[in-house]
């Protein structure tokens, strides 16, 4: 997979590709990640990416030709799968869109500033508008950050255990039941028997049990799906 990141400000994007499990899929050749700084493609001496917007208001936009002349660039050689734009008004992110996504062989993510990019860029081109929550963020920097993990991630070999993302929380539309490790008992609080039994018909059972009173307990909206 290829994943293109368009960004006013790159250097926010550095430190997350650089650690853990998304450092290790890149250096197995899993995944490559290429970030584009929107400047470049700016306007003028300045390299201005934004104006202020027509009608008024607080707030600059970001501008429609430095972005469009980046992404004709980005695809005039293969077309991306999916043109992802970071807003707090997208549709909010899933796990099963990342699960879909992961399918992918390119995906380009636009990374939203100030008060968001010209609406003709977002009717010409973005495929899919993302939100990772009801709040507001300085730019989407760290929502594209957010987005990559939880698709890279599921890709195969990137796991040590390739079962693990499968029981992860909201794949089956469940929160993750409780985990336990050692010591089997600390400040008087033991492992439930159950753990302990070697049963692992009995084991599920408890897991799917437990998954299904948590969501119930703090995600019903959930069960509705």
């Amino acid at each position: 997979m290829h994943i293109d990141i368009v960004s006013v400000v790159p250097e926010l994007l550095e430190s997350p590709f650089r650690h853990s499990i998304l450092m290790r899929a890149i250096d197995k050749g899993l995944v490559t990640i290429s970030i584009h700084d929107l400047r470049e493609y700016g306007i003028g001496n300045y390299r201005q990416v934004d104006d202020y917007q027509f009608g008024g208001g607080a707030g600059m936009v970001m501008m429609a030709e430095p972005l469009n002349k980046l992404l004709e660039k980005l695809t005039s050689d293969q077309p991306a799968d999916a043109i992802v734009y970071l807003t707090p008004d997208g549709e909010s992110w899933k796990q099963s869109t990342a699960n879909s996504m992961s399918l992918s062989k390119r995906l380009i993510l636009i990374c939203g500033h100030y008060k968001g990019i010209d609406q003709r860029i977002r009717d010409l081109w973005v495929t899919h508008e993302v939100s990772i929550g009801d709040y507001v963020l300085s730019g989407g920097e760290l929502a594209a950050a957010v987005l990559a993990d939880s698709i890279i991630r599921l890709l195969p070999g990137v796991l040590n255990d390739a079962g693990s993302a499968l029981s992860d929380s909201f794949q089956d539309n469940l929160l993750a039941p409780p985990v336990y490790t050692r010591p089997a008992e600390f400040k008087g609080m033991k492992v439930p028997e159950v753990l302990l039994s070697g049963n692992f018909s009995a084991i599920e059972e408890w897991r799917e049990s437990e998954a299904l009173k948590r969501t119930e307990s703090r995600r019903p909206d959930l069960l509705k799906d």
